[in-house]
């Protein structure tokens, strides 16, 4: 059965307004089928890595507060490539900084973390 003998079978079993169904029905779905959603590729971070404390200490990557210190050792931070300034605070304590540097493809950024406290 060529293609014509089939746009005569099918136009004989359905009337014009059911076709137009079809056909919308047909395009919508091949359309939302074709448009997938994009998918980037996934970004390369460094993970960063605190030890020391004190526990209920404040980390801050790049003047974003991230968590208390004991949150952070224990999860880490994925760190985009580039330059960041690390900061702990804690009550009774001077700030402790640092910049660090994050190379994509490089092992993970180790910080040792050792704060002094304010004298009274």
């Amino acid at each position: 059965m060529n293609v014509r003998s089939q746009h005569h079978v099918i136009s004989y079993y359905l009337n014009r307004s059911t076709q137009l169904r079809v056909l919308a029905l047909v395009s919508v779905w091949t359309a939302f089928g074709a448009c997938a959603p994009a998918v980037s590729p996934p970004r390369p971070t460094v993970s960063l890595r605190l030890r020391g404390g004190p526990p209920e200490a404040t980390v801050v990557v790049d003047e974003e507060t991230l968590g208390t210190f004991e949150y952070v050792a224990a999860h880490g931070v994925a760190l985009p490539p580039g330059i960041h300034r690390v900061t702990v605070q804690a009550p009774g304590y001077f700030p402790w900084d640092r910049e660090v540097e994050a190379k994509s493809g490089t092992p993970p950024i180790l910080l040792e973390v050792a704060m002094s406290p304010v004298p009274d």
